[in-house]
């Protein structure tokens, strides 16, 4: 195998395993905001980290540009799903959970 083969493989377990933590935090966390947190971060870094193997084997340039734009649609996207949830939770009296 080459060196990219090798590096894109690894990108994409890493980000595998990212979508795993944030699956785990998601039904671990006692609260809302927790698992609000646990889910956009590891997402986010688990989907770029997808996004750089996969802009490893493109074949051009615009296929690249096309995965950057998804990254950053589904970044804008995550950040004002998890802030409509938040304010809703926050709006509904739902408030940190306490041991």
């Amino acid at each position: 195998m080459m060196l990219v083969d090798v590096l894109c493989a690894v990108l994409l377990i890493a980000g595998a395993v990212f979508f795993l933590a944030g699956t785990l935090g998601l039904l671990r966390f006692p609260d809302v905001y927790t698992r609000l947190h646990a889910l956009t971060k590891a997402d986010n870094v688990g989907l770029g980290l997808m996004m750089a193997g996969l802009a490893l084997q493109a074949g051009s340039w615009a296929v690249v540009g096309k995965l950057l734009l998804i990254w950053l649609l589904v970044l804008l996207a995550g950040a004002s799903v998890a802030h409509l949830v938040a304010s809703g939770a926050l709006k509904r009296g739902i408030r940190l959970w306490k041991r």
